[in-house]
């Protein structure tokens, strides 16, 4: 957590020496997030042949979209489950990314094939695809719009009923562009979101950008939980009703309720 921080906190420095310079070029307003550890307070079975990259609760069911060529894939499941329910496979070409519902429709992104599909969830049957440029990463909404992230500090508020980008925020931590947003949630009217690569997430003001928290999941999965094809923290989801938050990774094999503490 230090050197995440303290590093963006050199590199906002360094640019703040150089503006000085150059007097005319004014500097954005420093927010100090605030930081948090993760307290598990239940462990679930999570696929390790799962991929994850988007994750959604509804209902009592958690739905989950793969990724990787020839193996990207919608899938549902509920708490305690060893083996996810397959409802959808994408072609060989594509390689899933996040996904979410809202209302009856369940849209998925795709890494670099532009496309989103949009699904009828009861059926799984495809409802319309729509174009967009550029690559698709993390998806969420607020209950009316899209948030849809693409690999930079951009999050993209999009209309779900055209697809078309309505706006745009740029994610910044203490000043500073945050890049690799990844897979996101709707919490409490925030954007919580991974940072690929990272054991991070982090906490966004949808109407600034602004990072208010980070999430420090260090350590979440054990030595022994770990092999050569375990990957990254991503997934995030959220039970509105009880209030439970849900995070794991790329080929974990365990999902995990959390509770955020302050450090």
């Amino acid at each position: 957590m230090k050197s995440f921080i303290i590093a963006l906190a050199l590199l906002a420095s360094l640019v703040a020496c150089g503006s000085q310079q150059q007097k005319s070029v004014a500097q954005p307003q420093i927010v100090q997030p605030t930081t948090y550890a993760c307290l598990v307070k239940n462990v679930y079975p999570h696929s390790v042949d799962s991929y994850t990259q988007g994750l959604q609760f509804v209902d009592g069911v958690m739905w989950e979209g793969t990724g990787e060529y020839g193996s990207s894939q919608i899938v549902t499941y509920s708490l305690g489950d060893s083996e996810p329910k397959v409802l959808n496979k994408l072609p060989r070409s594509e390689f899933g990314e996040g996904i979410t519902l809202l209302g009856d429709e369940l849209y998925q992104l795709t890494w670099e094939s532009n496309i989103c599909h949009v699904y009828n969830p009861k059926t799984m049957q495809k409802v319309r695809d729509f174009r967009y440029p550029g690559e698709g990463w993390g998806l969420t909404s607020d209950g009316e719009k899209l948030y849809m992230s693409n690999g930079t500090a951009t999050i993209f508020k999009v209309d779900p009923t055209t697809f078309n980008r309505e706006s745009r925020i740029t994610v910044t931590l203490r000043g500073e562009a945050l890049n690799y947003i990844n897979e996101m949630e709707w919490i409490d009217g925030r954007i919580w979101a991974n940072v690929y690569t990272t054991n991070y997430i982090v906490i966004i003001d949808p109407a600034t950008g602004v990072v208010e928290g980070v999430i420090d999941c260090e350590g979440l999965l054990s030595d022994e939980d770990i092999t050569t094809r375990t990957d990254v923290l991503n997934g995030i989801a959220y039970d509105a009703a009880t209030k439970r938050i849900f995070v794991t990774g790329k080929r974990w094999n365990k999902l995990f309720e959390i509770e955020i503490v302050k450090r």
